[in-house]
């Protein structure tokens, strides 16, 4: 068991900055339960840390002591690893763009994969389901523009679709543009604003 341990902390080591340890990409390693043992094993010792459950980081040291890996690196890597796909919150794009001043207090990601918390030391992390659509463009200006008017609501998003344009280049416009038709029917009037003018 010991061996198995320390060949799932190696594993772990070569792995970049943030990426999820996930049990059943161990199988190769062991069986599950000998796999989940030589986790938990690890995790005691304090050589990775519990994400989340059935996820793991392994913890960066530094030289200021031990710390918890970038959270965005970590979203990004579970995305990756269970083939789902992540985006900024309507809050969190908002701010980007500048649309509101108030500063999320938590980090709260979109999924295309089941709503879950995660923990990264101190750091909460809320991933919320949503619609195919609020995932359009993820890491894109063009995308964040989407989550933050659906994040406005129907009452608000027109009202601010000239706003978002100005914030937007032409090729992000453009961008916006080629996935309106995407958009529900309430979000598709001021997505085409912002895309057209």
């Amino acid at each position: 068991m010991e061996r198995l341990t320390e060949t799932v902390l190696r594993h772990a080591q070569g792995q970049p900055e943030g990426s999820p340890v996930l049990p059943k990409g161990l199988l190769h390693l062991g069986r599950r339960a000998a796999v989940d043992q030589a986790l938990s094993r690890l995790v005691r010792r304090g050589a990775l840390l519990r994400a989340g459950r059935g996820v793991y980081v392994l913890p960066v040291e530094s030289r200021f002591g031990r710390r918890a890996p970038s959270v965005d690196k970590t979203v990004e890597g579970l995305a990756a690893a269970r083939g789902e796909r992540v985006a900024n919150s309507g809050a969190m794009a908002a701010n980007v763009l500048g649309l509101t001043t108030q500063v999320p207090v938590g980090r709260v990601y979109l999924t295309s994969g089941p709503s879950r918390t995660l923990k990264l030391g101190h750091e909460r992390i809320e991933l919320h389901h949503a619609p195919e659509w609020q995932l359009v463009l993820p890491g894109r200006r063009a995308g964040e523009a989407v989550r933050a008017l659906a994040w406005l609501g129907r009452d608000k998003a027109g009202g601010a679709a000239e706003v978002v344009r100005q914030r937007l280049s032409e090729d992000e416009q453009r961008e916006l543009g080629s996935v309106s038709a995407q958009m529900p029917g309430w979000l598709a009037g001021p997505v085409s604003t912002v895309a057209h003018g």
